[in-house]
Order: C-alpha cells, then structure tokens, then sequence
C-alpha cells in the first residue's frame, strides 16, 4: 500500500514532538516493510527542514533530511499537479492541493497527516497517525 506522509508527520519526528513521536517514528519505520511504500512531496520535506533548522542548526536539519530522503519515496510536484490544484474550487489550500495531487499521481491509497480537515475534499482515504495505526497495524481478524 502506498502512503503519503503529510510534513506534520515529518516534522513530529525530525523534532522529536511528543506524544505524536510514539506513533509517527513508528510508521516512518515502516520504510523498510514490504506491505507499505512511504511517499512524501519535496513541499514536505521543505517544511520539515523549516522546522528542524528553527530546532537544529542548518547542518544537523540537513542531515535529517538526507536521512528521510533515502527511507522515503518521493512525489513529484510539476506543472499538473500545479494546474489540478489551481483548477479544483475546492482546494482552499494551495500547499494541501498540491500534496494531494501529486499523492494521487504517485498512486497514494492514502494521506496520514493531523490535519486531517486540511483534506476534506479527498477522494482518498485521509487518517491521523493513531488512527492508521489501529486501522491497519493492529488489524484483529
């Protein structure tokens, strides 16, 4: 299954945010299981470097980044994705619009973010962290 990790995620665990740390470190570690392919937009990784720089110097922030660049499939955001955003009236958010499309160019079944209401016009399925993690880490069947 291919999951988009919105920057919130990101950021909670390059910043190492508690409580979502718990959960958030344990689906980024989900890069090397054969049942999920994590995917992220430079547009998030852009904000997490802005985040981890506030915290961390910008050499250590790069390094973080680096890091989840090499566990972490990367979306593109080209022109498409820009004229999809742009031509959706129900995109309010320029930068959410733009991690949706190119989610679903990538072939995303799904968006994990805390903001979940950033998504309300998805097509896809869109859950917080705990709630994939009930939903289908601790699947009881």
């Amino acid at each position: 299954m291919r999951i988009f990790l919105d920057a919130n995620i990101l950021v909670s665990v390059v910043n190492k945010e508690y409580p979502l740390f718990t959960t958030t470190a344990r689906i980024l570690s989900l890069a090397d299981s054969n049942r999920f392919q994590l995917y992220t937009s430079p547009v998030c990784l852009a904000i997490t470097f802005y985040f981890a720089e506030k915290k961390f110097k910008s050499e250590k922030a790069k390094s973080k980044i680096q890091l989840l660049s090499e566990h972490i499939n990367l979306t593109m955001v080209d022109e498409s994705v820009v004229s999809k955003t742009l031509k959706n009236p129900a995109v309010n958010g320029f930068e959410d619009g733009l991690e949706y499309y190119s989610a679903l160019e990538s072939k995303c079944k799904c968006i994990i973010t805390e903001d979940v209401d950033d998504f309300y016009f998805s097509k896809i399925e869109v859950l917080r962290s705990e709630e994939f993690f009930k939903k289908y880490l601790f699947k009881t069947t």
